[in-house]
């Protein structure tokens, strides 16, 4: 039994080694170069990183339209442009999120 042929232990091949180290490392960085070795977002918080977006970028340019229009007395127009300009502007981070996955 111990000196059965099929249990003795045979030394790895220092060859094999550093081919399975390259290999290795050459996943490794083809994961950093793709994006993979980044942590996934889970659906809980990609749904609330995208209702913020879609809110607040709106309410940001209503804001800042609001005091706008107040400063050049031309309300509602620079309100309801910056409101659409931001709407338009969450919906492209909304597609430049779903395309980072």
């Amino acid at each position: 039994m111990a000196n059965d042929p099929e249990n003795v232990n045979v030394g790895e091949d220092p060859k094999l080694d550093s081919l399975e180290q390259r290999i290795a490392a050459a996943r490794q960085a083809e994961d950093h170069r793709l994006g993979r070795d980044k942590p996934q977002i889970d659906g809980r918080s990609r749904a609330m990183q995208i209702a913020s977006t879609m809110v607040g970028y709106p309410l940001g340019g209503i804001v800042i339209g609001w005091f706008l229009d107040g400063l050049f007395d031309t309300r509602p127009w620079i309100m309801i442009g910056l409101m659409f300009l931001a709407f338009f502007g969450a919906c492209l981070q909304v597609v430049r999120l779903n395309k980072a996955d």
